[in-house]
């Protein structure tokens, strides 16, 4: 709904911000931003993780508007997947005439969800 509105072109954070307010439409719950505790043996750190949007706790989405996706695009997904334990990420390219040539799906089979 958003790329069909906004089209390609624009800046990742106005993408970012359709895409919350969108959600929002749809009631379903979205953040954009957690604290983490990673533990290291018997060492534990809080660390704020600003990420573009987790969906009902389960989906996290990456929104980019770039030429092409690179791989430090998707490890940076990977990794917010993995500090919050979250199965399924949806890299999504804004940069594209049709959408479904810009999305890219990742998903952790060892997370716990």
């Amino acid at each position: 709904e958003v790329h069909r509105d906004k089209g390609p072109g624009l800046v990742e954070s106005i993408y970012e911000w359709c895409l919350a307010r969108e959600l929002e439409l749809q009631k379903l719950e979205s953040i954009n931003q957690k604290v983490v505790r990673v533990r290291y043996k018997s060492f534990v750190r809080e660390e704020p993780l600003r990420f573009d949007v987790l969906v009902e706790n389960c989906v996290l989405v990456e929104a980019k508007s770039v030429e092409s996706i690179l791989p430090i695009h998707k490890a940076q997904l990977l990794s917010y997947m993995k500090l919050l334990d979250v199965p399924l990420g949806l890299l999504i390219n804004f940069n594209v005439a049709k959408l479904t040539d810009g999305v890219s799906r990742l998903i952790l089979p060892w997370a716990d969800k």
